[in-house]
């Protein structure tokens, strides 16, 4: 039976509080049969959820898609609640039932509607101009009340800050989202979130508030501790609509009306964390508390509000609680509690003791060689939580408005007695859907998989950040282009990135250039490294890619442009880039001496990532129609690529530059052909034998490096790069204990010291790209880039020596893909899931028509399967959807020494 499941708008189900004027809708097709294709499909749109009276109908469509489907003419109101209905036929002419109903509902979507004012503490014109000292600030609470005197039929609450914010209503924590309202360029774009309340509300007195923290807009950030980068004072914007069961309507704001008050929290920062008083806690006085009559006027504040806009990206969300495994006496006779992974968040904890007394907890990644307590590569960043007691009863208490990088925490001032079941560890990240997994018959690759997927977890807290423990948890645009395809498979990070790139694009300067970090706070020299300010091109591009989503290539498409064209103003040779600062392959392991640049040649690396970035602004410009731009700039690909031979590769066909990086990035990038693409390949094993298959790249070079052997039949020296145990390797850090990617190959060397002390990050995502070669290339999970968002899907397992199987899954916008190869006694089994809606071309590695079996079917009769040839690497079929399991006989690889 065809059914239509999981409808989603704008990728969210059921999204409360969008901005997106044309709202498109997505499904998935499910059904027992094989090869099962959409031919047509219904959409509905009704004010009720039981579509008693329909106000937009697409009538039958004739077509496949089912991802990103725009509604039409659908004209939405803000506020308004749209439900929604899709039905569908199959190629055979099945026809579904109508799908569950779902729903989106619109935000504020007119400027003029915003009618609430900004709202913060008084404070005097010398406190106004008055840089501050440290970052040590009560956050205020801000309330009023008002009171509902009828039925209620529905609520709902738009809030934002200047900082961060905790909304409360009536005592009652409003939503599950933290550190809102996120980071943005404050200056041009502000989110508000929006909160269904209607629950909440009671007949009669009713009180609304919020407590504010500094978070990235007022407090210290990157390394210069600066402070105030977008402005100098907290405050609050609210509009909560009440719409009543006769139809009549109310609005509360935030205005003059509001009294203020301090809170317990005396400091809170996101680098340094956050100081509690109990002792100021007074029953029922918190942010919807009653007010005892020492609240005080609030001060309107100048902020417009034509930057505000609704949440764009998947909010920050609770996910996992964690319990320490151990308690430890340090050498230096520290308590220090090791939950046994390194993590993103805060710890919840419950003390006992007299009033004013103060308990501590600082935190750190790891511990020394000597097994005591190391902070110094925090920086300045202090990852202090303090907290006074009230005395009394046992207390619990959690931050709010500050997180931590960490996995040990050493505590200070607790009672002698320390119980492992009043900690715990909770674990924040933005709230992306998991999709992707890996597991094989290598234990210690398996954790690696792991630490990349925590490495993810750990930094993607609003914005992809490098690090999240120093001072410094910026996004960094470099990291982000080398992680984000590997990012794609294990969740969906399409909002995510989508928003990420808006801000990117609001960053980007006048002339194109992009800053190294997005949102920017470093100085107006920080920007446009090659291989950094790229991510302008290629995050889009892969976004499109992963999800099939046209639309990010429209919105980002200007940016895109401008990037390529301010590396084209570079120099005096609008085909070569050979002028300004580029951080080069970034600690690259053939660098000179006190020096974190690889040795590879900048020049070369700006000109092959400006033949990269081109090259995908042409395929973007062939994927929007935009004929006259394609044909510009496949010329423009065309001089660089011929620039590029004249000023690095020799007459004989020679690479000039002799790494790593340089002959990978030539050929991954498919700049290099022929003769010279041979040499590179030649090049690029005779410097693997040198090192004995040990990697020598940096941040630009490494997540290509092992798709450059793999793609070039040198699959087995990328297995034997991948089973490295000794520096430098991605499974020495595994040996030493890592849970989570580190930022330099020998973070902690074989003596227990560490490589620095001033960037030394323990969960630094960029290496983990090699998590895109595991999936990709190991189980063998691609697409056909010429249909995007695995329409057309590619199953080619590269299996190697060291492996006995490998299994991934991925759950795309079609459904789940799934590859799981084994090795059997004589040859090999190959298990597969095609979504619906898509087919697949699949690779039987070294099969032959003659032993090749679709469970126990001739492959040529076998349902569901389209098409089998016999090729050089094994054999190759097309099929639709469904689940098969292949087996063929193969000869087995010696057994590894």
């Amino acid at each position: 039976m065809l059914q239509v499941i999981e409808l989603r708008c704008e990728y969210k189900r059921n999204p409360l509080g969008i901005e997106v004027k044309r709202p498109r809708i997505s499904w998935k097709l499910k059904s027992e049969a094989r090869s099962i294709v959409q031919s047509a499909y219904e959409i509905e749109v009704a004010e009720s959820a039981d579509f008693d009276s329909a106000i937009w109908g697409s009538g039958k469509i004739q077509s496949e898609q089912s991802l990103h489907v725009e509604l039409g003419d659908l004209e939405v109101a803000s506020r308004k609640r749209y439900h929604y209905r899709v039905r569908a036929w199959s190629a055979s002419g099945e026809a579904s039932e109508w799908s569950e109903a779902a729903w989106f509902e619109m935000g504020i979507l007119d400027k003029s509607e915003w009618v609430a004012k900004w709202i913060g503490v008084v404070k005097s014109e010398e406190q106004l101009a008055e840089k501050p000292a440290s970052y040590e600030e009560r956050s205020p609470m801000l309330r009023r009340s008002f009171a509902v005197g009828k039925g209620v039929r529905r609520a709902r609450a738009y809030a934002s800050a200047l900082g961060l914010y905790e909304l409360e209503l009536n005592g009652t924590r409003v939503g599950d989202e933290y550190f809102t309202p996120g980071w943005t360029n404050y200056e041009h774009r502000i989110q508000v979130q929006a909160y269904d309340v209607t629950a909440m509300l009671n007949e009669g007195e009713n009180a609304i508030g919020a407590m504010l923290g500094n978070g990235w807009y007022k407090g210290p950030l990157a390394w210069k501790d600066h402070y105030c980068l977008y402005g100098n004072r907290q405050a609050l914007f609210l509009q909560l609509h009440i719409e009543y069961d006769d139809g009549t309507e109310e609005t509360v704001v935030s205005d003059e009306s509001w009294r203020t008050a301090p809170s317990q929290i005396l400091m809170s920062e996101i680098y340094h964390g956050e100081t509690y008083d109990a002792r100021l806690e007074v029953p029922g006085w918190s942010a919807s508390g009653f007010d005892d009559g020492k609240w005080e006027a609030v001060a309107v504040v100048e902020q417009s509000k034509d930057v505000l806009i609704m949440q764009e990206n998947d909010p920050v969300r609770k996910f996992e609680e964690i319990k320490p495994i151990e308690l430890i006496k340090t050498p230096l006779g520290e308590t220090v509690l090791d939950l046994g992974q390194n993590m993103v968040g805060w710890m919840k904890f419950t003390v006992k003791g007299e009033a004013g007394t103060e308990v501590v907890l600082h935190h750190a990644e790891v511990l020394d060689k000597e097994g005591n307590f190391y902070i110094t590569n925090l920086r300045a960043a202090k990852q202090e939580i303090r907290y006074i007691l009230k005395g009394g009863e046992a207390e619990t208490y959690e931050p709010r408005f500050s997180f931590q990088g960490f996995r040990y925490v050493r505590l200070t001032g607790f009672p002698e007695t320390i119980r492992l079941e009043d900690f715990t560890g909770i674990v924040l990240h933005s709230d992306m859907a998991p999709t992707g997994s890996f597991e094989c018959s290598d234990p210690l690759v398996n954790q690696l998989q792991h630490n990349i997927e925590w490495g993810l977890k750990g930094n993607f807290l609003d914005v992809p950040t490098d690090c999240p423990q120093r001072d410094e948890r910026l996004g960094w645009t470099g990291d982000a282009q080398m992680f984000i395809r590997t990012a794609a498979y294990l969740r969906n990070v399409a909002p995510f990135f989508t928003k990420w790139s808006r801000d990117l694009a609001t960053d980007q300067r006048e002339d194109g250039g992009v800053p190294f970090v997005i949102p920017n706070v470093l100085d107006e020299n920080s920007h446009s490294s090659s291989a950094w300010g790229d991510a302008a091109v290629i995050c889009p591009w892969t976004i499109y890619l992963c999800y099939g989503d046209k639309r990010i290539l429209e919105e980002q498409y200007d940016s895109m442009k401008a990037w390529v064209e301010y590396i084209r103003k570079q120099g005096d040779n609008e085909l070569l880039w050979n002028t300004g600062f580029h951080f080069g392959d970034w600690l690259g392991l053939d660098s000179k001496p006190d020096t974190y640049i690889g040795a590879t040649d900048r020049d070369y690396i700006a000109t092959a990532f400006y033949a990269y970035s081109t090259s995908l602004l042409r395929k973007t410009a062939e994927a929007l129609g935009k004929e006259e731009d394609a044909a510009k700039y496949g010329k423009l690909y065309e001089g660089i690529v011929a620039a590029y031979y004249d000023e690095f590769v020799s007459p004989n066909g020679r690479l000039t530059v002799p790494t790593q990086t340089a002959q990978v990035l030539g050929l991954v990038f498919g700049i290099l052909d022929g003769k010279a693409k041979e040499r590179a390949v030649a090049k690029l094993m005779e410097l693997m034998e040198e090192s004995k298959f040990h990697l020598t790249t940096g941040f630009v070079g490494t997540p290509y490096l092992n798709f450059a052997l793999t793609d070039n039949g040198h699959n087995d020296a990328a297995y034997k790069l991948l089973f490295q145990q000794d520096y430098p390797s991605w499974l020495y850090q595994v040996t030493k204990g890592a849970t989570t990617i580190w930022e330099h190959w020998d973070g902690i060397k074989e003596d227990g010291s560490f490589w620095s002390a001033d960037m030394n990050s323990f969960n630094h995502y960029a290496y983990g790209a090699i998590g895109d070669w595991l999936y990709r290339r190991v189980a063998g999970i691609d697409m056909d880039e010429r249909v995007a968002g695995y329409k057309k899907i590619l199953i080619r397992p590269q299996p190697g020596e060291g492996l006995d199987w490998a299994e991934a899954r991925l759950e795309t916008m079609y459904g789940e893909i799934r590859s799981c190869w084994k090795r059997t006694d004589d040859g090999m089994t190959l298990e597969v899931t095609v979504p619906a809606n898509t087919t697949a071309e699949i690779l039987l590695p070294n099969a032959t028509l003659e032993t090749a079996r679709e469970n126990g079917s001739k492959l040529d009769a076998a349902d569901g399967v389209a098409a089998v040839r016999e090729a050089e690497s094994g054999v190759e079929l097309t099929v639709g959807s469904g689940q098969y399991s292949f087996n063929w006989a193969v000869a087995q690889p010696q057994a590894a020494e």
